[in-house]
């Protein structure tokens, strides 16, 4: 295992862990009936978290989760649960832990984490729901 260095690394840490979302029994079905251009969709995530891990790549500025997540949550019937957010997380752990080591994984763990709470309250907050 590896370090995560550069943008090689986080494209095939981007493209192995949504390779393991396309194909997951509850995950799946919610990205591929959302997502249909992939390339431009793992490109796109791939400059998200080099901006993130490296603070470096085409990325900032250019993002805003919140917005996106509520949107597909719509579309979905308001059916996101926590559940899929804590799927979402042994996935993105599961990956980073075979193909990567040291701070940068560390730190893609801490952040996804705090994204999956924040992107799940407002989501819920979205659905006029107080918790």
């Amino acid at each position: 295992m590896k370090e995560i260095e550069n943008r090689e690394d986080v494209s095939l840490l981007v493209r192995s862990f949504y390779a393991r979302i396309r194909k997951h029994e509850s995950l799946g079905p919610i990205f591929n009936n959302v997502i249909h251009d992939w390339e431009s969709h793992l490109e796109r995530l791939t400059d998200f978290w080099e901006m993130i891990l490296l603070q470096s790549g085409p990325g900032a500025g250019k993002f805003s989760p919140v917005p996106v997540h509520k949107e597909v949550d719509a579309k979905t019937g308001n059916a996101i649960t926590q559940l899929h957010f804590g799927n979402w997380l042994e996935l993105w752990f599961s990956t980073l832990d075979t193909y990567f080591e040291g701070k940068h994984a560390d730190y893609a763990k801490e952040h996804a984490r705090n994204m999956a709470h924040i992107l799940f309250f407002r989501i819920m907050e979205a659905r006029g729901i107080k918790m």
